[in-house]
C-alpha cells in the first residue's frame, strides 16, 4: 500500500472529482504551487496510485439504457477454464466490468445493452452455450450509484 500524505489524498481527491482540471486548477485548489503540483502527480503515477484517467459515458446516451449483474459458475473451476472464461467475457461489446469473485459464483458481469431482447439473446444465446457455463443469474440494474471520490484508508505501517 502506497504511503499517502494529505497533499496527495488531496491531489486524488480533486482529480477524481474532475481528471480534465489544468495543473494550475488543480494547484490553487490544493493549495500548492503548480510545479509542486505536477512534480506530485507525476509521482503518484509512476508509483501506480494513479493507473489513469477514464471517460464517464452515459449509457442510455449511447443506447445502451438496460444493465444488468449477471453472476456465472463455470466448471470445472480450474484455473485455465476461469482465465479463457475471463478473457472472453470481458471482450464482449456488451460487457462493462467483469469480477472474478469468491463464494456462490465464480463471475459477476455488468453489461449495458439496448433492450430487454437484447440482454435475453446476450444471456441465452451468447453466455449458455459456452461448454463451461453450469449456471447463470441476472439481475437488472434499476439505478447504478457510484461514488465518485474514494479516499485512501490510513496507511498502516509494516512491520
Amino acid at each position: 500500500m502506497a504511503e499517502l500524505d494529505e497533499l496527495d489524498k488531496a491531489l486524488l481527491r480533486e482529480l477524481q472529482r474532475d481528471g480534465r482540471r489544468t495543473n494550475r486548477e488543480l494547484a490553487a485548489a490544493t493549495g500548492v504551487s503548480p510545479s509542486t503540483s505536477l512534480e506530485r502527480v507525476r509521482g503518484l503515477r509512476e508509483r501506480g496510485v494513479i493507473r489513469g484517467f477514464l471517460l464517464d459515458v452515459d449509457l442510455a446516451e449511447i443506447g445502451r439504457p438496460v444493465q444488468a449483474l449477471i453472476a456465472l459458475r463455470v466448471h470445472p473451476p480450474k484455473r485455465q477454464v476461469i482465465e479463457a472464461f475471463r478473457e472472453w467475457v470481458a471482450l464482449l461489446p456488451e460487457t462493462v466490468g467483469v469480477f472474478v469473485v469468491s463464494g456462490g459464483e465464480d463471475f459477476l458481469v455488468h453489461v449495458a445493452v439496448p433492450d430487454n431482447d437484447a440482454l435475453y439473446a446476450f444471456v441465452i444465446d451468447r453466455l449458455t452455450q459456452r461448454p463451461e457455463v453450469a449456471d447463470v443469474r441476472t439481475s437488472v440494474v434499476y439505478e447504478h450509484i457510484r461514488s465518485r471520490v474514494i479516499e485512501p484508508t490510513e496507511t498502516r505501517k509494516r512491520r
